[in-house]
Formats: structure tokens, sequence, C-alpha cells
């Protein structure tokens, strides 16, 4: 009923930019808190970024002053703008959502986007 389909991956070079978007869509009644994950090969998934309905943001140490989330409660968007790109940030990423939907009864889940693939490389 839900879906997150993300966008915007692909191959930069080191000090690139990209900006990935992740678009929810369904039968959505709202949405809470919405982040990005990160996972390389070889390593554990990584929390990378997350924003409340209210906008308040939190980003692993890594990538602060270099990354900004946003989101756009009006299409039901959130975004990952990543500047200054280093090989270390090459990853398959994931955006999430904790999502509040209403049929017959409320739910509160965690929804997942399919992931895009972030490359870093000369």
């Amino acid at each position: 009923q839900v879906q997150l389909v993300e966008s915007g991956g692909g191959l930069v070079q080191p000090g690139g930019s990209l900006r990935l978007s992740c678009a929810a869509s369904g039968s959505i009644f709202s949405i809470n808190d919405m982040g990005w994950y990160r996972q390389a090969p070889g390593k554990q998934r990584e929390l990378v970024a997350t924003i409340t309905s209210g906008g308040s943001t939190n980003y692993v140490e890594s990538v602060k002053g270099r990354f900004t989330i946003s989101r756009d409660n009006a299409k039901k968007t959130v975004y990952l703008q990543m500047n200054s790109l280093k090989p270390e940030d090459t990853a398959v990423y994931y955006c999430t959502a904790n999502i509040i939907t209403f049929k017959i009864v409320f739910k509160q889940e965690d929804y997942w986007g399919q992931g895009t693939q972030v490359t870093v490389s000369s």
C-alpha cells in the first residue's frame, strides 16, 4: 500500500555532489521521522541522517557539514543533498520513513526504499 521510491544515485567524482530523493506514496495519514541509511560492501548499515516531521535534523559525524537532509511534506518527499563527496561515501543508500496509515485501523510502521547506488570514484 505504501511505497518509498528513491532516485538520484549515480557515479560522481570525489568532491562532487549528488541529490537523492525519496517519495512516499499510498494511503498515508501522516509521516513521522524520515531518514537515510547507507551500507557499503563488507560494512554494517549506518544511519546517515534523520529529520523529524517538524524539521529537526541529526547527522552521523562523518557527514556533518557536507550533507543536508530536508523534506517537503506536501510532496511527501525526503531529500539528501550530498556535497564534497568522498570515496568513503560509496554505498547503497536507503531512505526510510515512519508512517501512519489508516484504512480500518491506524497503523504505525517503518517503510524502506529500494536503495540507490552512490559511487564516488575517479
